[in-house]
């Protein structure tokens, strides 16, 4: 059944797009789906891929998240997580510091926090020309 203000399905896939430069050391991705002026609600929605040594610091968002790992094993905080694993941040929320020996690939979706209502972001995060140095990133969004 389909109503008048209905909106048909978007379809993507990944190999569809180059990766991305990511903000934090060894990661990159391809959001596959992700805000834009027409569509400023639209979640953050792909993969990150993290090398070897891959890393990130304690770091806070207001918005709503899930990631799935799909390979590899991470250090987040003091819990060790492998394939199979999904995680869900509320808003607003706190990262532990992540670490990755082995690489990996993780699924993720970030969406406007139903408290909130502040949404990722997707520019000057997921598709940077070149990654600040960590003392220059604001750890606070």
């Amino acid at each position: 059944m389909k109503f008048e203000k209905d909106q048909p399905a978007e379809f993507r896939h990944i190999d569809d797009m180059e990766w991305e430069t990511l903000r934090f050391p060894g990661q990159h991705s391809k959001m596959l789906f992700h805000p834009r002026p027409e569509d400023p609600t639209q979640p953050n929605a792909g993969f990150v891929r993290y090398e070897a040594g891959a890393h990130h610091p304690l770091h806070r968002h207001d918005f709503a998240q899930v990631w799935y790992v799909l390979e590899g094993t991470f250090k987040i905080g003091k819990r060790t997580c492998g394939p199979g694993t999904m995680i869900r941040y509320a808003d607003p929320h706190y990262e532990d510091d992540l670490s990755t020996e082995t690489g990996g690939l993780m699924l993720f979706v970030q969406y406007q926090g139903p408290t909130t209502g502040k949404g990722p972001i997707y520019d000057g995060r997921f598709n940077m020309e070149k990654r600040k140095d960590l003392s220059e990133e604001n750890l606070a969004v």
